[in-house]
């Protein structure tokens, strides 16, 4: 039988009716590439109202805010007071995730941190402590959940058509060719999105075995190989690398295999292949000539965004809580373990 997909429309081109409630009231702190990701993403959706920009340099924050028609400000504090967001979208350098998501949940606004959630697990629970006894919104953007092929196997998988996942994996090959911040960079900066997919897809991880390498001679360990263990006993392995190229062919690919089926998904948005077990046809998925939105990586960010802020104004939770940020971490550092004692660890162990 053949499987039939829908085209989908994004949330952010039709929420519903109209019912006349005013726009979200959203402020971005960072000036960044991504961060002008941000700005553009929630000033494009009918159901947000961008308020304001923050940054550290005043004109680079007056000519982003201006490009956006909003507001600079270069105080975090002087924009909540001012603006009173409904939401704060956090997109600095990694380093900075802590100390400035901290001031936002402390202030008792609801925030979205860019991944990755932090580097450190004590300043993950600070955080996350820091928003529970607020009751706050807290969401972390792990993008790649939205990509079209991801949404389509996470699909297949949910109506039982792969059966039960026995293994899967995850490749990622690129350059790191940005500021040093920490030594297990890749694995913290990237492999996050690998490691959120698999727990996604198969559910929590119960230990790790992990081998890494800095053979290409720049700071920390750029290529990282892990082997996971999953607490409903399928496995999975994790391949990443900032000692390559995206120029390379697949550069990002994720295949999940179970007892009826198994899907591959190429290069995030690229294209979705899945086939039934013992059967050479496949089906495969790739965005036709006027799908723009699913071809595009940033248009991952814009169906997250519509999906976060329909979850925030219908008082849910969010689609993809800051919880998963801190879970991810616990099994980063459960690899880190591993490579530095030579043993698979337990995700348990790590706290």
């Amino acid at each position: 039988m053949e499987i039939r997909f829908d085209n989908r429309v994004p949330d952010h081109f039709h929420a519903g009716s109209d019912t006349g409630e005013k726009p979200t009231r959203v402020a971005v702190i960072g000036t960044g590439m991504w961060a002008g990701e941000h700005a553009r993403a929630f000033s494009a959706n009918p159901f947000a109202e961008l308020v304001g920009i923050h940054g550290n340099d005043p004109e680079r924050t007056g000519q982003r805010a201006a490009a956006f028609g909003t507001r600079p400000y270069t105080r975090i504090r002087e924009m909540l007071e001012s603006e009173q967001p409904e939401l704060v979208s956090i997109c600095v350098r990694n380093r900075d995730h802590f100390a400035v998501a901290r001031e936002v949940l402390q202030s008792g606004f609801p925030a979205f941190v860019e991944k990755p959630f932090t580097f450190e697990l004590a300043e993950a629970r600070q955080l996350l402590e820091e928003a529970n006894k607020r009751g706050l919104f807290f969401a972390i953007d792990f993008n790649h959940r939205y990509a079209e092929p991801a949404l389509r196997a996470k699909e297949l998988l949910d109506r039982g058509e792969l059966g039960d996942p026995v293994f899967a994996a995850w490749r990622f090959s690129g350059n790191h060719d940005f500021d040093f911040e920490h030594p297990f960079i890749q694995l913290i900066e990237s492999g996050c999105h690998g490691l959120d997919l698999l727990h996604h897809f198969l559910g929590p991880v119960a230990s790790v075995s992990a081998e890494m390498t800095n053979l290409s001679g720049k700071e920390g360990f750029g290529t990282v190989a892990l082997a996971l263990k999953f607490e409903n006993d399928a496995v999975a392995t994790v391949l990443g690398s900032y000692d390559a190229s995206y120029a390379y062919p697949a550069a990002n690919t994720l295949e999940v295999c179970g007892t009826r089926g198994r899907v591959v998904c190429e290069d995030t948005v690229r294209r979705l292949t899945f086939n039934r077990i013992d059967d050479p046809v496949a089906q495969v998925w790739q965005s036709t000539y006027f799908d723009d939105e699913a071809r595009y990586f940033t248009g991952t960010l814009d169906r997250h965004i519509a999906r976060l802020l329909a979850a925030l104004r219908q008082g849910e939770a969010p689609p993809v809580p800051a919880r998963c940020g801190y879970d991810v971490l616990r099994v980063t550092y459960a690899a880190i373990r591993s490579f530095e004692t030579g043993r698979r660890v337990a995700v348990d162990e790590i706290q």
